[in-house]
């Protein structure tokens, strides 16, 4: 025989549901990163395929590519507006699952569009029509996964909870960087470009369609539940009031605080993750499989780091944990490119020089998206912490890769990622300095 399960205050619903709220937002979160993370490591081969026009030289193709790849970054605000917005007014499962259908559909549809040469001008068009789709769908990602995760989690774990949507987003980008480098083992370079590239794409289908099985089994969170029900009521006290909505002005500088905080976990994640091997292969000139290596252990690192730092922040705050991330980052930038530049260098110091870089992008993705969390009352966490996310992807994810090679092409500099990653860490840890230091102990607003 069961027992009714209540949720009257935060932390307390069944053992079951966080661990079912965990998995149903990581599969979503993990097939989102999969997919970006595949298009960056392809990103030559794409350029190729879909944005070169006659007479355009590699480099100009490459710029293009990324600027497809950042245009679906800036609809990710969009995406976490709108779908935000739903899943704030009608539930955080309705919403995951109907995002989850648009990320599965669009990058399915990517491994099945037609290149240039088949298709003509229209077929770089399509390409960027469809990130425009992922991005949107990945705008209502983050917010919907992370507001689960952590309304969810137990007291004292938030954390740790949190920090799962960061572990599959390393997760999601070791899966499509193996899967990269299995096929540039297995197949042939004339393979792999012609159709080799479709198949990481196709695999999302069976992906997503697992992910929706897992989101239709999804319960709604107990803080969404009290927001629009109120708790219980006890014996000798008067009903509770659900919390009148927080001021727009309170939410919006809620979002552009968030951001900041965000902006060097954003920046340096993508250039050291994401970017790397098509900065390996076009300026340092290494190989294609040897650019994935590198970008592997990268992975690695960053998500060796994740959880515990996501657990610790449940012991010191997040503030201590991130801005030591911040700091490690911005102080090992330069000597790490100056390392990958020396040819003399050994592949044993290049490859721990890459996993502690990292590690530690990793201390500020583990404790974020808790504090994200812990900065927003439920009414709003979903629209507010998506927004602040998806605004400084977009600015410094998002264009991380346009930026860095449209910059090294005009100045010819090639330290213009380390430059990049500095500056963004430096103003990040001037942002999260105005954390407190026991929101970590704090329960969450309603």
């Amino acid at each position: 025989m069961t027992t009714p399960v209540h949720d009257p205050v935060e932390g307390t619903a069944a053992p079951r549901r966080p661990l079912r709220a965990l998995v149903a937002g990581s599969v979503g979160n993990f097939i989102e990163w999969y997919e970006f993370g595949v298009y960056g490591y392809f990103a030559t081969i794409i350029a190729a395929n879909f944005f070169t026009p006659d007479g355009g030289s590699d480099v100009e193709a490459l710029v293009k590519t990324y600027a497809s790849f950042a245009l679906a970054f800036f609809f990710r605000p969009v995406g976490a507006a709108v779908f935000g917005r739903l899943g704030d007014r009608m539930g955080r499962r309705p919403t995951l699952i109907v995002v989850i259908l648009l990320m599965t559909g669009a990058t399915t549809l990517i491994g099945l569009l037609p290149t240039y040469a088949t298709l003509g001008a229209a077929a770089p068009w399509l390409l960027t029509l469809l990130r425009v789709v992922q991005g949107l769908s990945a705008g209502g990602e983050f917010g919907g996964a992370v507001s689960i995760m952590t309304e969810f989690a137990p007291p004292g774990r938030r954390g740790l909870y949190g920090a799962w949507q960061s572990f599959t987003v390393a997760l999601g980008l070791l899966a499509g960087a193996g899967m990269a480098a299995l096929l540039a083992t297995v197949l042939t370079g004339p393979e792999l470009d012609d159709w080799g590239w479709r198949l990481p794409f196709l695999l999302t289908l069976p992906l997503g369609l697992a992910a929706l099985w897992l989101r239709l089994k999804l319960e709604e969170t107990p803080s969404f539940r009290r927001t629009r029900t109120g708790p219980p009521e006890k014996e000798g006290r008067p009903p509770a009031v659900t919390p009148p909505p927080a001021p727009a002005r309170e939410v919006a500088k809620a979002i552009v605080l968030g951001a900041g905080r965000l902006m060097g976990w954003s920046a340096a994640g993508y250039t050291f993750l994401v970017v790397m091997p098509s900065y390996l292969q076009s300026t340092l000139n290494a190989s294609f499989q040897q650019a994935l290596v590198a970008t592997v252990l990268a992975n690695l690192g960053f998500a060796a780091s994740i959880l515990p730092a996501g657990a610790l922040s449940d012991r010191i705050g997040r503030r201590a944990v991130m801005v030591t991330g911040a700091v490690l980052v911005a102080v090992l930038a330069f000597p790490l490119m100056h390392l990958l530049q020396d040819a003399g260098s050994s592949t044993a110091s290049k490859s721990l020089a890459v996993f502690v870089a990292g590690a530690a992008v990793g201390l500020m993705a583990g404790p974020g998206p808790a504090m994200l969390s812990e900065m927003f009352p439920t009414s709003v966490r979903y629209t507010g912490l998506g927004l602040a996310y998806a605004l400084s992807n977009a600015v410094f994810s998002g264009c991380a890769g346009l930026i860095i090679t449209e910059a090294i092409k005009r100045t010819g500099n090639i330290d213009i990622p380390a430059h990049y990653v500095v500056v963004t860490c430096a103003v990040s840890t001037l942002a999260l300095l105005t954390l407190r230091g026991d929101d970590h102990r704090r329960a969450l607003r309603d």
